[in-house]
């Protein structure tokens, strides 16, 4: 299982840890005071960065509730689309979500499902299709069946989080299939947000995903079926299907004696009749409730696992990726603001990981680089030499404060 990029700690609780590293302690209410610098420059940045999203989202969100003033052209509307998709990439990015393969997806759709349903997907009907991912895992579920008779112990991969991004196509390509979309609107764009996801059930997470019975499950409906039919066949109609096997005979002249058809052999068989339709009514019932099963089953597992859809998502990664930002810069400029002699960029990395590894056992892949280029854009650490130092405390929040007044630089 690959290392994380994705720091597991909340941007207060981080805070807290950078104090406690700090060599100078008389200066944590000095460094307090930067960090919420830091926080507020770090904020502005990801708020334009929801705007773009929402701009470029909007001829697509199928539940804008607001209207439209001006109707873009196709161009336009392509250009949007090419816009969105890389800016939601690199916001997914930036909050330390890793790209779902195809071999992945792959595998989901071969491996059995942990909630006994198989599913399939139409990929035809979809433009676009990408799946990410954050925080993988290695869990393990008892699965009961037999009415509890049997149990089995299953190990799984799940993901913390998954981010689907998913475009149908065109009106024409659905009218061409004679297909009527249910839930969405050709040429959309979907976005959701899913939390605990097994990686065997990713399949559960398109929106066109329709259940399937189940080999063993058609086998079990398919015995009874045979069974009950020929209990029923037997018991209501075994005498009046002789007499009509007779009878036929008779008329096609294999057999010589005359068969009579009494009032009370044409009511036998009527009752027997409707006996053998009413068995066939129940069979199939069964089977519809079988999927109805299956089908709420479904609906459970992704009503407990969906935390956010369309635009909702962006607010959420948007915060996501503003904090994990955060989190870097922060800790890049602690571990250096510790360091008298400075640390080229592979110290600092191997530093902050072996700490986070020795103090709070937890393996992750700090991304150096990202951290060091937030800290160099603000001027906040110098490089001398390939080693990098930190702008002492009281000058880093003056720098920060000159940083934050030229945001807004308007001419009068």
């Amino acid at each position: 299982m690959a290392v994380e990029r994705f720091i597991p700690f909340r941007k207060q609780d981080v805070i807290e840890m950078c104090c406690q590293v700090l060599t100078d302690k008389a200066a944590v209410e000095s460094f307090q005071q930067f960090c919420q610098l830091l926080s507020s420059v770090i904020h502005y940045d990801y708020h334009e960065k929801l705007e773009t999203l929402k701009n470029n989202y909007a001829p697509f969100d199928p539940n804008a509730d607001t209207r439209v003033l001006k109707h873009l052209t196709l161009p336009q509307r392509e250009q949007c689309q090419t816009d969105f998709a890389d800016n939601f990439a690199n916001i997914l990015n930036a909050a330390n979500f890793e790209k779902i393969t195809e071999q992945d997806l792959q595998e989901a759709l071969t491996e059995e499902s942990l909630f006994k349903v198989r599913l399939e997907v139409e990929f035809d009907d979809f433009e676009q299709v990408v799946f990410y991912r954050r925080g993988e895992s290695q869990l393990s579920e008892t699965i009961t069946s037999f009415w509890g008779l049997r149990k089995q112990t299953l190990h799984f991969t799940n993901y913390d989080r998954v981010a689907v991004y998913i475009t149908f196509k065109d009106k024409a390509h659905f009218e061409k299939k004679q297909k009527q979309p249910l839930g969405f609107e050709p040429s959309s764009t979907i976005v959701k947000l899913f939390q605990n996801v097994p990686k065997a059930d990713l399949e559960m997470l398109f929106p066109n995903s329709e259940v399937r019975m189940r080999p063993i499950d058609k086998v079990i409906i398919g015995a009874s079926a045979v069974v009950g039919g020929a209990v029923v066949l037997i018991t209501k109609l075994g005498a009046s299907i002789l007499l009509l096997a007779a009878l036929f005979a008779f008329w096609l002249g294999i057999r010589s004696d005359e068969v009579e058809m009494t009032q009370q052999h044409i009511i036998s068989f009527g009752l027997g009749v409707g006996i053998f339709g009413s068995f066939i009514f129940k069979e199939w019932s069964k089977f519809k409730n079988r999927k109805i099963k299956f089908m709420k089953a479904l609906s459970d597992n992704l009503y407990f696992k969906n935390l956010d859809n369309n635009a909702g998502v962006f607010h959420t990664l948007i915060d996501a990726a503003e904090e994990e930002d955060y989190k870097e810069a922060l800790l890049a400029y602690t571990f250096l603001l510790n360091s008298a002699s400075g640390l080229t960029a592979t110290q600092l990395d191997d530093k902050i990981e072996a700490w986070f590894n020795d103090q709070y056992h937890c393996l992750l892949d700090f991304e150096i680089s990202d951290a060091l280029a937030k800290l160099e854009r603000m001027k906040l650490v110098r490089v001398v030499q390939n080693c990098y130092h930190a702008v002492p405390l009281t000058q880093a929040k003056q720098d920060l404060d000159q940083y934050w007044d030229t945001l807004f630089s308007y001419n009068h």
